[in-house]
């Protein structure tokens, strides 16, 4: 018996493929397709364009278009953390829009205080044109190795003086919004899981929490605060030097180091929320899987991620974004890990 022959591969499909169909000329979409000068381009031409491309699934060529223009047409995002659903949904968000504007994202990850050799291989190996970047590292440290990478770069949800842009989430406000909901349901005694010692994001978050003791007229405590970090670990140490404070609430400032908090409460023999009511900064699906499962106050990650791997592009092809505005939280998601104070 015969073997059918396989079919023939599917021709390629070339940048004048699409500009015919799309009806324009082949400088236009390639400007379009490559996210450059679209402001010289009307709404309805580039949306046809990319309608296009997409129909067509055209794929562009980095290796011809380097070639001309001596770029990658790749750039890297740079995170201190894998394991962390904050930093998997910013890369998400980031690919997504590289993608779009006919980048590829490169990943890779530095544990915080690895100086160096990161950031350079990345960047001084002509591996990308420019760099995201998510670091846990104090400003010199973290300066020092930007200056080193001698390319473009948006950092993301922290400011480092000096820095030409970044990407930052309103911490402050959700915080905030975090320990309205616990006052509201006439909690008093709100400890806080608070994150990295002198970090942008964990002062964000702290005067939040501070702001929404004050909004309530509660008294601020300092032995109702506990430095937890980016980690469940964290999370778990800094709960158990809580327990003797009896909080009846506890304001982690991630979903890990909340997750980590659980864990102790539930081993001391404590009841969420009967006993101890938890909501944690960020949301993800594990959230909805802790046991009970936890109140988060959502924050736009992915959005983040998507806007800083844009402002980066745009950057790369010679133009000048102005800053971005902390990005607002989302909805608070009411779960069951958050009740009345216990009376």
């Amino acid at each position: 018996m015969m073997k059918a022959k396989a079919a023939p591969p599917s021709p390629r499909v070339t940048l004048a493929d699409v500009a015919r169909a799309a009806g324009v000329d082949m400088s236009t979409a390639s400007r379009v397709l490559r996210g450059e000068a679209t402001q010289r381009v009307r709404e309805e031409t580039r949306d046809r364009i990319l309608k296009v491309a997409d129909d067509l699934q055209y794929l562009a060529n980095p290796l011809a278009r380097g070639l001309r223009t001596a770029r990658t047409y790749t750039i890297g995002i740079l995170v201190p953390q894998l394991d962390n659903p904050v930093f998997a949904s910013a890369i998400r968000g980031a690919e997504l829009a590289a993608a779009q504007l006919g980048y590829s994202l490169l990943i890779s990850h530095r544990e915080p205080g690895t100086t160096g050799t990161t950031i350079a291989k990345l960047s001084q190996t002509n591996r990308v044109d420019g760099l995201l970047v998510a670091s846990l590292d104090d400003d010199e440290v973290l300066r020092t190795d930007l200056i080193a990478a001698r390319v473009p770069y948006v950092l993301m949800n922290r400011v480092l003086p000096g820095a030409a842009l970044s990407v930052i989430l309103d911490s402050r406000a959700a915080a905030r919004l975090a320990v309205a909901h616990l006052t509201a349901l006439g909690h008093t005694r709100i400890a806080h899981l608070a994150g990295r010692e002198g970090g942008f994001n964990a002062r964000q978050r702290f005067e939040g929490y501070r702001d929404g003791l004050n909004d309530a007229g509660i008294a601020y405590d300092k032995r109702l605060v506990s430095v937890a970090g980016y980690t469940a670990e964290g999370g778990v140490m800094a709960m158990q030097a809580l327990l003797r404070q009896r909080p009846t609430a506890v304001l982690a400032a991630t979903l890990v180091s909340a997750a980590g908090a659980m864990t102790v409460l539930h081993e001391a023999g404590l009841r969420i929320p009967e006993d101890v009511s938890v909501i944690g900064l960020h949301d993800a699906p594990v959230a909805g899987m802790l046991y009970p499962a936890l109140t988060t106050v959502m924050m736009p990650t992915e959005e983040m991620g998507s806007v800083a791997a844009t402002l980066l592009i745009r950057s790369l092809n010679g133009e000048s974004p102005e800053a971005v505005l902390p990005l607002p939280p989302g909805a608070l998601i009411s779960r069951a890990s958050t009740g009345p104070a216990p009376r």
